[in-house]
């Protein structure tokens, strides 16, 4: 067995217990621990389940099963592989996390505007239909069979579906980052999905609608976006009231300048959207 395929079928969470090391905050699919290079009051380590990998954001720096052990035992490669020989390789059942799941193998058989009555009725459901224009009503076909959803896609060419009925991604997982028609904008506001975003430009204004916009679409991709953030004057959070969401807010805060955590606007919800449909 090569080292790749160790990186797969050995589970990372055991690894970390063989350790002595828990998360602090998690959910079925990610979980953040505390850094393994030094002592912090906030996690900034993210560890995605399905992927088995973990990002600091603190460093930068992407962790496998080998390089954590080679981390905390200050070794070799060699000699992480001979740790890692007790470990159990049998490979992981990530079935049930479907939202995490990057789907490769489907076709999307066509992209139109929002016309589907059930598709309406659903973006009717969540009170931001008056955006259907942002999305898009996606046909694909997966294992050889046919679905249709709302469809947002990311910077990779990767597309967020939901539906009543799916919540999944197509291809492979990025943000989507949104500029201004001037391209001139120094404020930023982030949401972790794409359903926040469109209940936001319901609450925007034709006229104070000056800023870039942020879709997550998963926190775990925070990383990606480092350098972007770094170049704005001001950060807006509408990030979800749960855990993932808090420690994104924390890590966020600490890391950036002249951050707004708008979330005390639906501090008793779980999201922009659950609180705009109940007040609305």
């Amino acid at each position: 067995m090569n080292c790749e395929e160790i990186k797969q079928k050995i589970n990372i969470r055991t690894v970390f217990e063989s350790f002595n090391l828990f998360p602090v905050k998690e959910n079925v699919k990610t979980a953040f621990y505390f850094a393994l290079d030094r002592e912090e009051k906030i996690p900034s380590l993210s560890v995605d389940f399905v992927k088995n990998k973990a990002f600091d954001f603190g460093t930068g720096k992407s962790y496998d099963v080998i390089s954590i052990v080679q981390q905390m035992n200050r070794c070799s490669v060699s000699d992480a592989l001979k740790y890692l020989e007790k470990f159990d390789f049998s490979v992981q059942n990530n079935t049930q996390i479907e939202e995490a799941v990057q789907i490769k193998n489907y076709q999307i058989i066509k992209v139109n505007e929002i016309q589907h009555p059930a598709l309406i009725q659903y973006l009717r459901s969540r009170k931001v239909f008056e955006q259907r224009n942002l999305v898009k009503e996606i046909y694909y076909e997966l294992n050889s069979k046919k679905y249709f959803g709302i469809g947002f896609f990311n910077n990779s060419g990767g597309v967020e579906i939901r539906s009543k009925y799916s919540k999944i991604c197509l291809g492979k997982k990025d943000v989507t980052l949104i500029k201004n028609d001037l391209n001139t904008s120094n404020e930023i506001v982030v949401f972790e999905g794409f359903f926040d975003y469109l209940t936001f430009k319901n609450l925007e204004s034709a006229e104070s609608s000056i800023s870039d916009y942020l879709i997550l679409n998963s926190t775990a991709m925070l990383f990606k976006v480092d350098e972007e953030l770094r170049e704005y004057d001001k950060i807006s959070l509408f990030l979800d009231n749960d855990d993932n969401g808090i420690i994104i807010k924390q890590i966020i805060r600490k890391n950036y300048k002249n951050v707004e955590d708008c979330s005390l606007l639906y501090k008793d919800f779980k999201d922009l959207n659950e609180w705009f449909y109940a007040t609305k």
